[in-house]
């Protein structure tokens, strides 16, 4: 059973970066294909940020996300990485990571942005920023 723990998260002010960084435990992200973030603000529904899939290096990014945003992954450390930049303080909410179960590839390159390709859900970490 894959675990994944977020960090990285806190408060900042607009125009700062933070790297958020997902580490799975309680196995690796061997055989895992796509990995994504979502993040979801007080009285909003979750949104999709960007993912990665690994099968191809295939990346997606929402539109609020790109140019200022890259997802990265490092399997020798079984984490995966969000960094963003030029934070706004629309971009506060809690962000989490997600993975698809080992093994299943996501052939269209949008369904990596649709929550339900994924099985396992960390348990957020929350980005403030501050105006």
């Amino acid at each position: 059973q894959v675990q994944l723990v977020e960090s990285g998260g806190g408060l900042v002010q607009a125009g700062a970066s933070l790297r958020l960084s997902c580490e799975a435990s309680g196995g690796t992200l061997t055989g895992i294909d796509a990995m994504g973030w979502f993040r979801q603000a007080p009285g909003k529904a979750r949104e999709f940020v960007a993912a990665l899939r690994w099968t191809d290096k295939n990346t997606l990014y929402s539109e609020s996300a790109k140019g200022r945003t890259t997802i990265s992954r490092d399997n020798a450390k079984n984490t995966v990485f969000l960094q963003i930049n030029t934070l706004k303080p629309e971009d506060t909410a809690v962000y989490y990571c997600a993975a698809t179960r080992p093994y299943r590839i996501i052939v269209r390159v949008e369904d990596l942005a649709d929550a339900d390709s994924y099985t396992y859900w960390g348990q957020g970490t929350q980005v403030t920023v501050s105006s």
